[in-house]
């Protein structure tokens, strides 16, 4: 298994001027390589393999301004999108996805990722040398440029090496091989379930007895701080206005986002390692981050939120950890009462509940109070995301013969709330 660590590139003038030069130029091969598989596919119906590329773009100056092996690991990540847009076609014929894709096209201007294999990158007295080529060299003098290597690395677990630039920042992605030791050991029997929501970013039942909940008030209050002000810089100008400005607090924006989701993946993993729990159930519905319809304030605030790209990160992490990772649809579990047995029907099928009188369709036993608080039949009160919670596990529970008694109404009422960020409290004298 690879891993991939990402290191802000503090650079000076020259150094900057390199790396821009080196983007696009890559940037540039790769509307190059675009133009020709667009062209033949168009014509022919085929498309080009790397190797195709390789040979045809040889001696394109944008190809020959860049070292080789850089050139062609770009031209290698123009021919992959159009091998798997041919995929998606054959899927859609067969009828296993919908959405039909579209042909990939040209990137708009700026600068493009650029990828070194480890053998084209030397380490000299703590500094990663990476080589330009030779007509560079002729060009402007230059053979190299150098990058500090991470005191956390070993440069011989590295396996590539990519210079990605962002929002007018460069980073230096680091690809390496993760060492194979020994993985806690976890039961499969036990199971935590997920349920994603925005005050509430991850609500977090088990069957053993825990429960906790992810703030995502911080994530929320930085989504809206940062709408506010782009909202001020673009005010009385043209659409499609950007500036340095805009680009660094986009940056800083992302860079806090991403750090949220690593932090709220970390979190609960270690509360899946630390109990032993072998399976996780995530509630996801198909579409609904481009089908949501809950208002144009409440829409803005659930799309930001980088839920999908957080359940990604667990279940990464779950096929490290040898965690059983599933995401099911989450129809209905806001409403079936979970402590008194409601049918959980799925979404666009309403069975009909016996119980009650002829004509009538099937009502749940409990009822939702408020946005934070679920009544069941008997009067209990208890926390409503924790009640979707257990009820996603409950939606998958007998395909995977999972045992739910664990789950208790105290667990459902009194979870533990856990906060991305703590602001340190000044000590008083």
């Amino acid at each position: 298994m690879f891993g991939c660590q990402q290191v802000l590139i503090n650079p000076d003038k020259g150094l900057e001027a390199i790396l821009e030069f080196v983007c696009r130029e890559s940037a540039k091969l790769s509307n190059c390589g675009t133009y020709y598989a667009r062209q033949l596919y168009f014509k022919t119906g085929k498309i080009p393999s790397k190797f195709d590329l390789h040979k045809l773009l040889k001696s394109n100056p944008h190809f020959q301004a860049m070292y080789s092996h850089v050139a062609q690991q770009c031209l290698t990540t123009v021919a992959e999108p159009f091998k798997s847009y041919l995929g998606l076609l054959k899927a859609v014929s067969a009828g296993s996805i919908d959405q039909r894709p579209r042909l990939p096209s040209y990137r708009k201007g700026g600068l493009a990722l650029a990828t070194l294999p480890r053998a084209d990158v030397k380490l000299k007295n703590g500094l990663l040398r990476f080589p330009l080529g030779s007509k560079v060299k002729i060009w402007f003098g230059l053979d190299a440029f150098y990058l500090p290597m991470p005191s956390n690395l070993k440069f011989s677990d590295i396996r590539e090496i990519r210079i990605l630039p962002r929002n007018q920042c460069f980073y230096a992605e680091f690809v390496y091989k993760m060492l194979d030791t020994q993985k806690p050991i976890v039961n499969k029997d036990n199971v935590l379930g997920i349920d994603p929501g925005i005050n509430n970013w991850l609500t977090c039942v088990s069957n053993v007895g825990t429960s906790f909940i992810i703030d995502g008030k911080h994530l929320k209050s930085l989504n809206q701080n940062y709408n506010r002000r782009i909202s001020t810089f673009k005010e009385n100008k043209p659409q499609g206005f950007w500036s340095k400005q805009l680009a660094h607090i986009t940056e800083k924006r992302n860079r806090q986002v991403r750090d949220g989701v690593n932090k709220a993946a970390r979190k609960v993993i270690k509360h899946c390692l630390e109990n032993q729990i072998g399976t996780l159930v995530f509630g996801w519905n198909k579409g609904q981050r481009q089908e949501i319809n809950l208002g144009a304030k409440t829409n803005q605030k659930f799309v930001q939120i980088p839920t999908a790209r957080l359940k990604d990160r667990i279940a990464q992490l779950c096929d490290y950890y040898r965690i059983n990772f599933v995401d099911t649809e989450e129809s209905y579990t806001s409403r079936s009462s979970f402590l008194d047995g409601d049918l959980l029907p799925t979404i666009g099928a309403k069975p009909v509940r016996a119980c009650v009188s002829e004509g009538e369709g099937w009502q749940p036993s409990g009822k939702r109070v408020n946005r934070g608080l679920y009544r069941t039949a008997k009067g209990y009160k208890i926390n409503a995301d924790c009640h979707g919670a257990a009820n996603i596990i409950r939606k998958v529970a007998m395909k995977l013969g999972l045992v739910l008694n664990g789950i208790s109404r105290v667990s459902l009422s009194a979870p533990l709330k856990l906060r991305l960020w703590s602001l340190q409290e000044s000590l008083s004298l």
